[in-house]
C-alpha cells in the first residue's frame, strides 16, 4: 500500500503525492497523472497496481495549486465541479509540478510518465521537455489541442473509438505526427480503464495494461 509524501516544486510550491514503493529491486518509475477527478481512489489504486509490478509508482496532487485533498466522483455533478477545478490549473504549473514527481522519482531509475484522460493529454505534453524515458496516455481528451508538437521519447497511446472528446480524425493526425508514438483504439468508451465508472470496458482495460506493461518492461526494465 501506498503513502502520502510533501514536494517541493522550483517555484516553492510544495504539494502532496501519494507514492507507492514495490517490495522487491525497482524496475523503474512511473509518474501517474491523474484525471480530472483528483488523486482519487482510482489513481491510487494505479499507483500500487504498478508497485506491484516492480515499479516505484508517484502521483502528484496536481489540484493542491488551488486546494488540498481535492477529489471527486463520476456523477454528472462531480463531473462538472472537476472540470471546474481542472480550468483553474495553468498547463505551465502542472508541467512544472509533474516535473518535481520526475525528480523525486529517479533514483529508481529510467522513468516515464502514465496519465490518464487530462493526465493524458499532460503526459503527451509533459514528455516532450523533460526527461523521462518513455510516456504512455489512456484516452487523453485534450489533445487535439496541442498538436504542435510531439514527445521526444516512445509514447503509446490508449484512444476509444466511442470518444466524443476526441475525434477519429484526431488520432489519425496524432499517429501522422509522431512515428515513434504507438496509437491503439479499443471499442469502447471515454474512461475505459476506471473500473469505477459507467465506462469500464474490462477486455479494453485488460488489453491496454498489457501492452502498457510491454512498453515499462522495454523502456525501463
Amino acid at each position: 500500500m501506498g503513502h502520502w509524501e510533501t514536494l517541493m516544486a522550483r517555484d516553492g510550491h510544495e504539494f502532496g503525492a501519494y507514492m507507492s514503493a514495490p517490495s522487491g529491486v525497482k524496475r523503474g518509475a512511473v509518474v501517474v497523472l491523474q484525471e480530472i477527478f483528483g488523486v482519487n481512489h482510482h489513481i491510487r489504486a494505479q499507483v500500487d497496481a504498478y508497485a506491484a509490478e516492480g515499479y516505484l509508482a508517484i502521483a502528484p496532487a496536481l489540484y493542491e495549486r488551488i486546494g488540498r485533498n481535492i477529489e471527486t466522483g463520476y456523477d454528472i455533478g462531480e463531473r462538472a465541479q472537476a472540470r471546474g477545478y481542472m480550468l483553474q490549473i495553468r498547463t505551465s504549473q502542472a508541467i512544472v509540478d509533474i516535473s518535481a514527481a520526475v525528480n523525486v522519482a529517479k533514483h529508481a531509475g529510467h522513468v516515464a510518465l502514465l496519465g490518464y484522460g487530462w493526465g493524458g493529454t499532460l503526459a503527451w505534453l509533459a514528455a516532450r521537455t523533460l526527461p523521462v524515458r518513455a510516456a504512455v496516455a489512456y484516452y487523453p481528451g485534450a489533445i487535439g489541442e496541442h498538436l504542435d508538437g510531439v514527445p521526444t521519447c516512445p509514447m503509446l497511446l490508449h484512444f476509444a473509438a466511442r470518444d466524443e472528446h476526441v475525434s477519429a480524425q484526431t488520432v489519425h493526425r496524432v499517429h501522422e505526427l509522431c512515428p515513434r508514438c504507438v496509437v491503439h483504439v479499443y471499442e469502447a468508451e471515454h474512461g475505459f480503464n476506471c473500473d469505477e465508472r459507467s465506462e469500464w470496458h474490462a477486455a479494453s482495460a485488460s488489453l491496454a495494461r498489457q501492452r502498457t506493461l510491454e512498453l515499462l518492461a522495454r523502456e525501463l526494465g
